[in-house]
């Protein structure tokens, strides 16, 4: 189990230690690890899957499933997940809603797994990114970015504040945007958007419904672009932003894709909270990349 034990305040570590007593409880041989950097717990975590551990759990938030993501795609090593940080959109998606340690232990002792898509990043010159719920860039790139460097508060209402303080330098990025469907259809666009965002999964930003059709397992992902409005506006639409009912405002528009590539100057990507770089990136979907464990009901 790899453990932040940085999570939630500092207390990931006894989430974690909760967690792993709970699996010894099922008779289940649990051992915790931790590095220093995301590096090292990289190493880690490529050690025990060489050495041939069963599964790989994770207590921590978005950003420590990610390191996870990046050793177990492509492999039949299943991931659980301890819900821990300031932000758990994969696991909520995967019906572990912030779960009592106990219960999320329980379901990866369960034994149900589902495997679903990953996204992948490519960037020239830069190893490929795995990425499981979200892609942002532009405004709300912006508002992780100032989430990050915020020391209070804690939890999602810290995006909140993050995306009221961006409201006030809120401006329009020059995208050309191109879009590739599952039937090998080709949308471009090309043009000033406030944002655009790529997802597997339905939300971010620690519940954000920036995508609430998405299907982590149906082989595409959903883009979604919001084009220039002026700041009373989006702040009324913010609301139905967070609600998942923006399908239909005049500014937003949704697509399908299988392949998008994204360009803008002076624009930073970021992936499942964490930083990407800057645009331009390529992004796909590799079908059934990743199983994990859910819980059964």
């Amino acid at each position: 189990m790899l453990v932040n034990p940085a999570a939630r305040a500092g207390t990931g570590g006894t989430i974690a230690t909760r967690a792993a007593e709970r699996l010894r409880e099922h008779g289940i041989r649990a051992t915790l690890i931790s590095g220093g950097s995301a590096v090292e717990s990289t190493e880690l975590l490529r050690e025990a899957v060489r050495l041939g551990t069963d599964a790989v759990a994770v207590a921590g938030g978005d950003g420590t499933v990610s390191l996870a993501m990046q050793v177990l795609a492509h492999s039949t090593t299943p991931l659980g997940i301890i819900p821990a940080g300031t932000g758990n959109d994969l696991a909520d998606m995967l019906g572990i809603r912030e779960l009592h340690p106990d219960a999320a232990a329980d379901a990866i002792a369960g034994g149900l797994t589902r495997d679903i898509d990953l996204a992948r990043i490519s960037r020239h010159g830069e190893p490929e990114v795995y990425f499981g719920s979200v892609l942002a860039s532009g405004f709300d790139s912006r508002v992780n970015d100032r989430a990050n460097r915020m020391r209070w508060p804690r939890g999602s209402s810290r995006y909140t504040i993050a995306i009221l303080r961006e409201l006030v330098g809120l401006r329009s990025f020059a995208y050309e945007i191109e879009l590739t469907d599952a039937a090998g259809s080709v949308t471009r666009h090309d043009g000033a958007l406030l944002m655009a965002a790529v997802a597997n999964g339905t939300s971010y930003g620690g519940g954000v419904q920036i995508a609430p059709r998405a299907d982590p397992a149906d082989g595409e992902l959903d883009v979604v672009l919001v084009g220039p409005t002026h700041r009373a506006r989006f702040l009324r639409l913010l609301p139905r932003v967070y609600r998942g009912t923006h399908g239909d405002v005049p500014e937003v528009s949704m697509y399908r894709a299988r392949m998008i590539r994204l360009s803008a100057p002076g624009v930073t990507a970021y992936a499942d909270g964490d930083p990407i770089g800057p645009l331009p990136v390529q992004i796909d979907v590799v079908p059934r990349a990743l199983r994990v464990f859910v819980p059964a009901n």
